[in-house]
């Protein structure tokens, strides 16, 4: 059985033809929308801003940051790189960038509030006791508060600020911890954190021993349903605009003049998600009539 990860979760939930695409016929595309693309970079930027942090013991300049991420754009910037938002050119998206990283610097600085551990680090598990359902995922951040007392942090660069109750509900971060606890035999508590860089805005959660059990079970189940899938119908939406399928899905649902419409993590239905470097999927949404649970502690900053 294949290793999952969120964003291959998310793709089927989305669409089961995108998935088709991607994952079984493995059909390879060289288009990358926009928000896509300006994620990669933040994230980047930010990952060796930390490894800068560890070497010499203190942050790089704001200076430094913009400059690399000026520097990184346009060395990177490729002819196949797709904007959907037609009345957004790249200095738009560029300047948004810049933003997200300077709304995270100043917020941060001096980036002593916690000892980080790692960075973009990989982590790879069971669901269940015979491994036959793995997982695998990359966290931006791991960060440690004080003995045993783990945190899970996310970057987030679109344009859409879910209401704070998806986020009880949201997979990602929370397998994430499932990875965690099982790859530092000292974790005792996690929190998970979501910067989103736009607002600079920063929401915190925790979950349950029993929160995490349902989560591997319904992971599990849904893991279970796509491996024993024979179609792989489209679900038109506005989403189809930004896949990196759309020319050839015969089903695409594409508008006849440009679109003004909102980017992927804007328009995802409920449930639906992915992360932000992989090809411009959509940011997790959790269904939007969950309620924080007496353990959940959500905090937003």
């Amino acid at each position: 059985m294949a290793v999952y990860s969120h964003s291959r979760l998310s793709s089927y939930e989305n669409c089961p033809r995108q998935f088709e695409y991607r994952y079984v016929q493995k059909l390879e595309t060289e288009r990358e929308g926009i928000e896509a693309f300006v994620g990669k970079r933040v994230h980047e930027v930010l990952e060796r801003l930390y490894h800068h942090l560890r070497r010499h013991a203190r942050p790089p300049s704001l200076r430094q940051v913009l400059e690399r991420f000026n520097k990184d754009w346009g060395i990177l910037w490729h002819d196949k790189i797709a904007i959907v938002r037609k009345e957004h050119d790249t200095d738009h998206y560029q300047a948004q960038g810049r933003s997200c990283l300077e709304n995270y610097y100043r917020s941060q600085y001096p980036f002593d509030q916690e000892e980080t551990v790692a960075v973009e680090h990989t982590v790879q598990f069971p669901l269940d006791p015979a491994g036959r359902y793995r997982m695998r995922g990359i966290i931006d951040r791991i960060a440690r508060t004080g003995p045993g007392a783990y945190e899970v942090h996310d970057y987030k660069t679109g344009r859409y600020l879910p209401p704070t109750a998806r986020f009880e509900t949201d997979r990602q971060l929370a397998l994430y911890q499932i990875g965690l606890e099982r790859t530092y035999p000292d974790v005792e508590r996690v929190e998970l954190v979501w910067h989103y860089l736009h607002f600079n805005r920063t929401i915190r959660s925790r979950r349950s021993p029993e929160q995490l059990d349902t989560l591997q079970t319904q992971t599990m189940a849904r893991i279970e349903e796509i491996e024993t899938a024979s179609e792989y119908p489209a679900k038109p939406s506005r989403l189809c605009e930004w896949c990196d399928y759309r020319d050839v899905c015969p089903d695409a649902k594409l508008p006849k003049e440009a679109s003004s419409g909102l980017p992927p993590a804007e328009a995802a239905r409920p449930g639906t998600a992915a992360e932000p470097a992989a090809s411009a999927p959509a940011e997790p949404e959790p269904d939007s009539d969950s309620t924080p649970g007496p353990e959940s502690q959500l905090r937003l900053i």
